[in-house]
């Protein structure tokens, strides 16, 4: 592999936090939390690959979605996207082909996780945009996140019961008191 690719492929990776997972992390303790507890202690080994192929698309639309904010930010300048590795286009071809994949998993679901997926996919769009547009952009991250709450009990147990609303909740206060 030449260096220019193996340098656009690392660029890529760090679209995508994959060498600053924590974010991803966070995003991922209430899904896990939620397929290990709807599960019974034994979440179905495709259902927890599918929820966990989905992450990097999150990751990579919102990156996009802070494009023009990253470069003013000290912590956030050195992104690929904000520091000029990347183009937009780029960026954009890539959330675009890992959605369409997470879409993908998702179908092979059965119909209330994917009629759950529609929701996810439209509080982690909203989610960015809300930091510009409120005063409460924590709490659009915590219904984002914890949305996989729901999603996860769906595709245990197909079906949605007090637990998996509790847990969200617990979810949603969680994430706001973190972040």
């Amino acid at each position: 592999m030449d260096a220019p690719l193996r340098q656009r492929l690392a660029a890529y990776a760090r679209l995508i936090r994959l060498d600053k997972p924590i974010g991803s992390l966070l995003l991922m303790w209430p899904m896990l939390w939620a397929l290990w507890i709807a599960g019974r202690g034994h979440p179905d080994g495709y259902v927890l690959l599918v929820f966990v192929a989905g992450v990097p698309a999150g990751v990579a639309r919102s990156t996009n979605a802070d494009r023009d904010f990253d470069a003013h930010v000290e912590r956030t300048r050195r992104r690929p996207l904000a520091a000029g590795e990347i183009r937009p286009w780029e960026a954009l071809i890539v959330a675009l082909v890992l959605s369409l994949a997470a879409f993908a998993l998702v179908l092979t679901m059965n119909r209330l996780t994917i009629a759950l997926s529609f929701v996810a996919v439209a509080l982690a769009g909203i989610y960015p945009f809300t930091k510009r547009w409120t005063h409460w952009p924590q709490l659009v991250l915590g219904f984002a996140f914890a949305w996989a709450v729901p999603m996860a009990f769906a595709a245990e147990s197909g079906r949605l019961d007090a637990g998996a609303w509790g847990m969200f909740a617990a979810s949603c206060l969680w994430i706001v008191a973190y972040d």
